[in-house]
């Protein structure tokens, strides 16, 4: 194998969990199937993530007519044994508080603030 083919690997930094969690906190009313469609995965694939984020504490969800409305519990911590003292809010804060190529910049909901 050669170096190239080592650089061009579909591994990434973040996990599904992670994008799930990122994409709630810049649309706290986002439909599954546009988290879904943008971070490439399936729609029933984020299903079970907001389910596991949701039982695990990460998220809550409120029903408000036809869509859910979800807020994120920032000071919960990372699962991680290694980053298990960190709140998720640091990572949340990284990737909210900055434009990301291709998108407008979204002001962080007042729901995922302290």
């Amino acid at each position: 194998m050669s170096a190239s083919d080592d650089r061009s690997s579909a591994w990434t930094f973040l996990t599904h969990h992670a994008r799930v969690l990122l994409e709630i906190a810049r649309d706290p009313q986002a439909r599954m199937r546009d988290i879904a469609t943008g971070i490439g995965i399936t729609e029933r694939a984020v299903q079970g993530i907001v389910t596991d984020l949701h039982q695990a504490g990460y998220l809550s969800r409120d029903r408000v007519g036809r869509r859910n409305h979800y807020s994120i519990n920032l000071d919960e911590h990372f699962r991680y044994p290694t980053e298990a003292g960190l709140p998720i809010r640091l990572l949340i804060d990284m990737f909210t508080q900055h434009d990301l190529p291709g998108r407008p910049a979204t002001p962080q909901p007042p729901e995922t603030q302290p």
